[in-house]
């Protein structure tokens, strides 16, 4: 008898560990334009893909000019309804360092952030 609550106690165990490890996050995959890179003409938009699918109502991109201002158009939105890419619109940026945060729930409910920089030249 103990050993069979025994086994049930470890398949129960295991099956919890499967669960979280099934469960991942939303990361960054790749961004226009692309983490590090010096561009010659501004960009119009940030366009970022994820890992998984993001919830738009609770994510949001952020594009910073070098002195700390926001200067994105605070309009975060699915790209065409894919579930796993964001976009914010910018205006013409001038030549300069931008810094690109990101904060996104995936649909999983679990939060990621992080950031990134480019330059347009």
């Amino acid at each position: 008898m103990f050993a069979i609550k025994r086994h049930l106690l470890a398949a129960i165990l295991v099956a919890s560990f499967a669960a979280q490890a099934a469960s991942a996050h939303a990361f960054l995959d790749h961004a226009q334009p692309r983490v590090g890179s010096h561009v010659k003409v501004s960009p119009q938009r940030v366009i970022i893909w994820f890992t998984e699918g993001v919830e738009p109502l609770f994510s949001r991109i952020q594009v910073f000019n070098s002195a700390g201002k926001e200067v994105d158009n605070k309009n975060t939105h699915r790209l065409h309804g894919k579930k796993a890419v964001l976009v914010v619109t910018v205006p013409t940026l001038p030549p300069g360092r931008y810094k690109v945060v990101w904060h996104v729930v995936a649909e999983d409910t679990h939060k990621t952030h992080g950031d990134f920089k480019f330059w347009v030249k």
